[in-house]
C-alpha cells in the first residue's frame, strides 16, 4: 500500500468538500432555511414582534408560518 498516494487522495478529497456548492438555492431550500431561522428564534420576544406587525422581508406567499406564543 502506497501511503504518499492514500494521502494525497485524501487531501484531494479534503480540497473538494472544502470548495462552497455554488449550485443556487431552490425554493425548498430557502424554505428550509427560513423554518429553521424561525424555529431558532420562536421564544425572541423581539422575533415575535416582528412576526406580529409584519416587519419581515418574507411575505405570506413564501410559506412563512407565525410562531405562536
Amino acid at each position: 500500500m502506497d501511503a504518499e498516494r492514500t494521502i494525497s487522495e485524501i487531501e484531494h478529497l479534503e480540497r473538494i468538500f472544502a470548495a462552497p456548492d455554488t449550485r443556487p438555492l431552490s425554493p425548498g431550500d430557502v424554505a428550509a432555511a427560513n423554518r429553521r431561522h424561525d424555529e431558532m428564534l420562536a421564544h425572541s420576544p423581539w422575533f415575535r414582534l416582528w412576526q406580529q406587525f409584519g416587519v419581515c422581508c418574507r411575505g405570506d406567499a413564501e410559506g412563512r408560518h407565525r410562531i405562536q406564543s
